[in-house]
């Protein structure tokens, strides 16, 4: 095993123990999605490494130290951009496609940009595990980033219905989840 896929195997370790427990400080939510949630997360890590120990266990890593290169920064870009916007959302967060009560609107710091940026930073860590550790891992980053896309249209029908006086106007000054992209 190469230092690249334990640093960054731990990386994704410490990553959702950090939202683990950042999750139980976040405001209360309502419906049947929010309350299934903890089965959600535990279903998706344990698909993870069922995955991850018997699915990739015998294909070839990448073993190109450029693309490990560029793959580990990328990794790293959006693991930090996804905790900066967990971090400045704050309680309002929630799992994805969550209501929460009392929302907030929160279109400062990088939301500025993007308005989805957690789905942004997980979907970029994974494209960079991708590229750093075995390009199989691309099947997990598509069927992500797709449910990603799901989930923050969904979550913005939404939006738009609990502020529609202020929801309009940041939609349109803002992209989804590429900043002056999409």
């Amino acid at each position: 095993m190469r230092a690249v896929d334990v640093a960054i195997g731990l990386c994704w370790i410490i990553f959702w123990v950090f939202w683990l427990l950042a999750a139980t400080q976040s405001k209360p939510g309502q419906g049947r999605w929010t309350r299934c949630a903890g089965i959600r997360v535990a279903v998706v890590i344990l698909v993870v490494a069922l995955v991850h120990g018997v699915g990739f266990r015998w294909h070839s890593v990448n073993s190109d130290p450029v693309l490990s290169g560029v793959g580990l920064a990328l990794f790293v870009l959006g693991l930090a951009l996804a905790v900066w916007a967990r971090l400045y959302i704050g309680a309002n967060w929630g799992t994805p496609m969550s209501r929460k009560e009392q929302p907030e609107l929160v279109t400062t710091g990088p939301y500025r940009r993007v308005r989805h940026p957690i789905y942004s930073g997980i979907i970029l860590a994974l494209l960079g595990t991708a590229l750093a550790v075995s390009l199989y891992y691309l099947i997990a980053f598509a069927v992500l980033a797709a449910y990603f896309v799901y989930s923050a249209t969904r979550e913005e029908s939404y939006l738009a219905g609990q502020f529609p006086d202020a929801y309009p106007g940041y939609k349109r000054s803002t992209k989804m989840l590429i900043p002056f992209v999409f």
